[in-house]
């Protein structure tokens, strides 16, 4: 009050001795409430021209950026990407959608609101997965509980090579494997997350070789006999490509004949072992698949895994595709045998939902043989005088240094579903799929390749125009040009999204595979109707 009453006659005051000690209490509170209010900043520091105070980013933008774009996603990708009465995709050609997209990066930054509407744009323009029409791919359907830990994930940024970074997706990714491996039917072994099947694939062949030749690590390829594995003629392509990262070489992947479902044949696989230990070389690998990717066949593991013992050889089973029938007591028989493999590939993201990518190698070996194979011991990264237990930095059993937590998806949604609910999952897949199957049965124009023993339903769609022609060759050529049209009509419709493809000898099928839990005996029947719709003047 003094200080306030004062304030007028600060010159006065300070002709006052006896009212002097008033002015001092008044600029105390004064520059002390002023220092409250805006904090006295440090001077300027420059450095190359740079000004290093403060942060670069406009922090309060960047969050109301990421609140609005967060809006846009929940609105436009979770509620209307996921209504069938959208379009699975708006279809432009490329140099048109070039035109309607604004890609060019230039030297300046564009303010939010045009962000914004390119993040519009390119959900507008994408494929959308998650609708329920979308059948194209071996993955479909939005889980929502995948999507949050995807959220958690890309917000938090960690990468899974040391306990000390990552500390909570490392503890959940062993959860994870640990559950996959009993699924298997193993009560221990070692296991890691990977960027896809085929790198799973690789990861097994490369694991099966240094099994086979330690030595291979420090002395590489120069000394080793030539080595030869075996798969079947369905196998899924990465194991040609990984045969040819690794050094061994396509000539020596040795495929062998399948029956008339897609299976391998054992006594087929026991005669080309033979005739390769003959011809003087080294089989060391056999890679089995628990559903192929067309056919959706399943390799008879026990068969196949009795000549791997016999022989010696590294069993490896392919089961990206068909591994998540294991969570299903009614359809786990598909894979009877599996325990016997020495590894297994298996990819949550297909009919289990997890997001792309969740892919796992599984090893029932736990003798530390992945880290053996692959640690490179950066002492950087793995320093083995830590104040915790080194055993959870896990980055060292991996190809890779940074790396995704991926089985956190999968951890979340088994959390959510529990086992119980991931087997409802699996089984009403196959109970659409079976119901699928008795409707092409009924229907005129529609034909099976095959009876199906997994999600994959193969069928021709036959137009009117050809329903009364001879099976011949003039039949299958006009045939082969069916679907390849529907599938322009449908794209351009935006209706559904469905694959087609030939297949050794058989011109171009449709393959529908029922994965999302969003799809329901409707869309089964729109998928018949809407293909007969668009073909039916053909």
């Amino acid at each position: 009050f003094v200080c306030q009453a004062y304030a007028s006659q600060a010159s006065a005051l300070i002709t006052k001795p006896s009212l002097q000690p008033y002015l001092f209490i008044y600029l105390f509170f004064k520059v002390g409430s002023c220092s409250k209010m805006t904090p006295s900043k440090r001077s300027p520091v420059l450095v190359d021209g740079v000004v290093l105070n403060g942060p670069q980013t406009d922090v309060k933008a960047g969050e109301k950026f990421v609140e609005e774009a967060c809006r846009l996603i929940m609105e436009e990708v979770v509620l209307k990407a996921t209504d069938i009465n959208e379009k699975v995709c708006e279809w432009q050609p490329p140099e048109q959608l070039r035109q309607l997209l604004d890609l060019e990066m230039r030297d300046t930054g564009e303010p939010h609101d045009q962000l914004l509407r390119l993040c519009r744009d390119v959900i507008r323009f994408s494929v959308k997965t998650n609708h329920p029409r979308f059948f194209n791919q071996l993955y479909a359907g939005l889980d929502y509980y995948s999507l949050v830990a995807r959220f958690l994930t890309e917000a938090l940024n960690p990468s899974t090579y040391t306990y000390e970074v990552s500390p909570v997706f490392l503890l959940a990714e062993e959860e994870v494997l640990k559950k996959m491996m009993e699924c298997v039917g193993w009560k221990e072994g070692d296991g890691i997350f990977n960027p896809g099947g085929s790198v799973s694939n690789m990861y097994a062949m490369n694991l099966a070789r240094y099994k086979y030749c330690p030595d291979i690590k420090e002395k590489g390829l120069s000394g080793l006999p030539r080595l030869i594995l075996f798969t079947s003629t369905e196998c899924h392509y990465s194991m040609k490509k990984a045969a040819s990262f690794l050094g061994i070489g396509t000539e020596n992947v040795r495929f062998v004949e399948t029956d008339g479902r897609g299976k391998m044949i054992p006594e087929e696989l026991e005669k080309q072992i033979q005739q390769a230990k003959q011809e003087g070389t080294a089989p060391f690998l056999v890679c089995a698949t628990s559903g192929t990717t067309v056919l959706g066949a399943f390799d008879p593991l026990d068969e196949i895994a009795d000549i791997c013992e016999r022989h010696g050889l590294w069993l490896h089973v392919d089961a990206s595709w068909g591994g998540s029938a294991l969570v299903s007591r009614k359809h786990r028989r598909l894979l009877r045998g599996i325990h016997r493999a020495d590894s297994v590939a298996w990819n949550p993201h297909k009919m289990l939902m997890a997001g792309i990518q969740c892919c796992a190698l599984l090893v029932r070996d736990n003798s530390d043989l992945l880290k053996k194979c692959y640690s490179a011991k950066a002492s950087y990264l793995f320093q083995q005088d830590k104040f915790y237990d080194v055993s959870y930095d896990t980055g060292d059993k991996s190809i890779q240094c940074s790396r995704r937590p991926d089985a956190f998806k999968f951890w979340m949604t088994w959390k959510a579903l529990g086992t119980l609910g991931l087997e409802e999952r699996v089984n009403r897949a196959l109970a659409l799929s079976r119901y699928l199957v008795e409707e092409i049965k009924k229907r005129e124009g529609f034909k099976l390749l095959m009876e199906p023993e997994y999600a994959n339903i193969c069928f021709w769609y036959i137009p009117p125009s050809l329903r009364e022609m001879e099976e011949g060759p003039e039949f299958w050529e006009k045939l082969s040009l069916v679907a390849p049209a529907i599938k322009e009509r449908m794209m351009k419709k935006g209706s559904l999204m469905l694959s087609y493809q030939p297949h050794r000898g058989k011109v171009n099928f449709f393959r529908q595979v029922v994965i999302s839990p969003q799809v329901s005996r409707e869309d089964m029947d729109f998928l018949l109707d809407e293909i007969d719709n668009l073909g039916r003047d053909m």
